[in-house]
Order: structure tokens, then sequence, then C-alpha cells
């Protein structure tokens, strides 16, 4: 898949998936591996970046295989990008698809 195409499908599943709970990193990256493949390495840059403009706090919790974790937590900024990030995904999947679509039906 392509990198660009794939760097934006992540943060979408990012974003997705802590407005529903919060995550620390490699859980994050092993629930988007389950659907899409990417690398631990991908998770982190996006995660630093998008704590960094105000989306996501963190917070570390105790855990019993390790050292403590640092979990990411949305922000109400981030829920608010979410929705809009959300609905342009939408917009963008619905105008590619109805795209394919016509192209397809003129073979």
């Amino acid at each position: 898949m392509n990198i660009q195409i794939k760097k934006g499908v992540i943060e979408v599943c990012v974003f997705s998936i802590l407005s529903k709970k919060d995550c620390y990193g490699y859980e994050l990256a092993e629930t988007i591996s389950r659907h899409i493949e990417i690398s631990e390495g991908t998770i982190y840059p996006l995660l630093r970046r998008l704590t960094k403009e105000g989306y996501f706090t963190t917070y570390l919790r105790e855990s019993s295989e390790g050292p403590p974790r640092k979990y990411y937590k949305i922000t109400d900024h981030g829920i608010e990008y979410q929705k809009s990030l959300l609905k342009d995904w939408n917009d963008l999947t619905k105008g590619v698809n109805e795209l394919i679509e016509e192209c397809e039906k003129d073979e």
C-alpha cells in the first residue's frame, strides 16, 4: 500500500480507537495491525506529533508485565478533530467509491 495513503489511514484509525478507550502505543499498533499491516515504529512518531498538537494527553499506568505503560487519552480538542477527520474520511471514501463504480460501468 502507498505509504502516504497508509499514514492518513493510520491517523484515522488511531483517533477512532482512542475515541472509545485509552490505549498504550503497542496496544494501538496491535489493534490496527489486525486490519492493516503496520509496524510499531509507525505509531510512536504519530502519537508524539498528535500529543504535541494537543489532541491527546498521556499518563503512566503500572503493568504486571514490566515497567509502567504510557497511555494515550483523547482530549476534547482531539474529539472535535476526530469528528472532522471522520467526516472528511467518509466524504473521501464515498467520492472515490462512486468514481470507481462509474469507471467500472464504462468498461
